[in-house]
């Protein structure tokens, strides 16, 4: 297999390979570079190309994708995502503290 080939790659991990891609080229990654890092990332999750034949399939693990969609998306600490009740809460103890 030639470098670079991805004949041994299921549908699913092409799929997702270009998904994280266009993830990265929102952010203003390179198109060259973007497609790199997604490639290493589902190598990451997968193990690499799977391989066919009976109990030769390994677990995924999702830790990457869970890192990307914490730095990309919305922190969960940021005020605006809390309820006013979480706020009030705050406000009362922070209040409580200096008095």
């Amino acid at each position: 297999m030639p470098q670079g080939d991805k004949d041994k790659y299921t549908d699913k991990q092409k799929r997702k390979a270009e998904h994280i891609a266009e993830g990265y080229e929102d952010r203003g990654v390179s198109k060259k570079e973007a497609k790199s890092r997604a490639w290493a990332t589902v190598n990451k999750d997968s193990g690499g190309g799977k391989k066919s034949g009976s109990g030769r399939g390994r677990k995924e693990s999702h830790e990457s994708s869970r890192k990307g969609g914490r730095k990309g998306g919305a922190s969960q600490s940021s005020s605006t995502s809390r309820s006013a009740a979480a706020k009030k809460g705050w406000e009362t103890r922070r209040h409580r503290a200096h008095g």
